[in-house]
């Protein structure tokens, strides 16, 4: 999986804190939003990944990888792939989603829209 094929879908469920100013979740949703994906943001606004209404293309974990392996663990939606943050990583949440099949990537979703999308608005 490329962080190009990423940025190419539409929908992101982005796990992390999206309220505090100066975290990298804030950050990534603002700047989803900028580029016009659907953007779910979940732990401090939506609490599960089962309660968003829609459909989910991308999970973007932004959050403590206990946490983070946590929210996948529960989740009962399905969605094509994750997209693992720096910081994020674990080798429990790789051996989790190895072995359901998932697809993912260790990679900063603001990279991916600063070289797919053009400039960041929100840095």
């Amino acid at each position: 999986m490329e962080l190009k094929e990423i940025m190419s879908y539409k929908s992101f469920a982005v796990v992390g804190n999206t309220i505090r100013e100066d975290k990298t979740a804030k950050k990534i949703k603002d700047n989803l939003e900028y580029f016009e994906y659907t953007v779910y943001p979940v732990y401090k606004e939506i609490k599960s990944l089962n309660d968003i209404d829609g459909e989910i293309d991308v999970i973007d974990l932004c959050i403590n990888p206990v946490l983070g392996l946590n929210f996948l663990k529960e989740c009962n939606k399905p969605y094509k792939c994750v997209l693992i943050q720096p910081g994020a990583e674990s080798d429990e949440i790789k051996e989790f989603l190895d072995s359901k099949s998932i697809p993912y990537l260790e990679g900063c979703a603001l990279v991916g829209m600063s070289l797919f999308k053009g400039k960041l608005k929100y840095k």
